[in-house]
């Protein structure tokens, strides 16, 4: 299940680009709350915390309460625009929480298991299809990320959607096929390079000859019978 948290929130007039460039200037962020039958509600967020809050594991699936001169709003983000340059966010979307409504939501899925799988004892490697699969959730069931458990699983292995546990009333958005979401792949085998040893022994070869004739040169030579 997704967690929930509180982020204090200031109202604020839509004054498109330059209102929104001046809250930045003053370490605040724009945002909007849609939904859930009500009027879009322009709102300001401080950017430390917002950036600390988007850092954080699963931001697009944890449920968020904005307090707002006093009245509290429950929504989840939507889509973060960043600056192309730094990266920074500078425009948030929340929705607002309706009870019993469903959403489209990507979840990350973390991987378990490693250590006790015969398959990855043999060399084998985990190829990650999917890092993150697209579920249909109730709002108040998203869960913060899924878990695929690949202690039993050998070379050659798939472990697919069905193989994970999934909260009750969470479905995949694909329903047409039991999708792959990562699989235990053969071990790939370096062969070094023949060429690499042929020429480290014709070096050792050429040594000993040069070290071959430097003793011949530095020998006496041999007295004839006839001096």
């Amino acid at each position: 299940m997704s967690d929930e948290a509180m982020i204090e929130a200031l109202p604020r007039a839509p004054r498109g680009k330059g209102g929104a460039r001046a809250l930045r200037r003053e370490g605040r962020t724009p945002a909007i709350v849609y939904g859930g039958g009500a009027d879009p509600l322009s709102v300001s967020l401080d950017y430390n915390v917002l950036e600390r809050e988007i850092g954080r594991r699963g931001f697009f699936a944890r449920l968020y309460d904005l307090k707002v001169n006093g009245d509290v709003i429950r929504v989840l983000a939507r889509d973060v625009q960043v600056d192309p340059v730094s990266d920074a966010p500078i425009h948030v979307d929340f929705i607002r929480y309706v009870a019993g409504a469903t959403l489209a939501v990507w979840v990350e899925v973390r991987f378990e298991g490693q250590e006790e799988s015969e398959g990855l004892k043999r060399g084998g490697v985990l190829n990650i299809v999917r890092h993150e699969v697209e579920l249909m959730c109730p709002l108040e069931a998203i869960p913060e990320f899924l878990v695929a458990d690949v202690s039993g699983y050998e070379i050659g292995d798939s472990i697919h959607i069905s193989d994970i546990e999934l909260p009750e009333g969470v479905t995949p958005t694909i329903t047409d096929r039991d999708f792959t979401v990562a699989t235990i792949a053969a071990p790939t085998v370096i062969v070094e390079p023949v060429e690499e040893e042929e020429g480290e022994e014709g070096e050792e070869l050429e040594e000993s000859a040069e070290e071959g004739a430097e003793d011949a040169e530095g020998a006496p030579a041999e007295e004839s019978e006839d001096s």
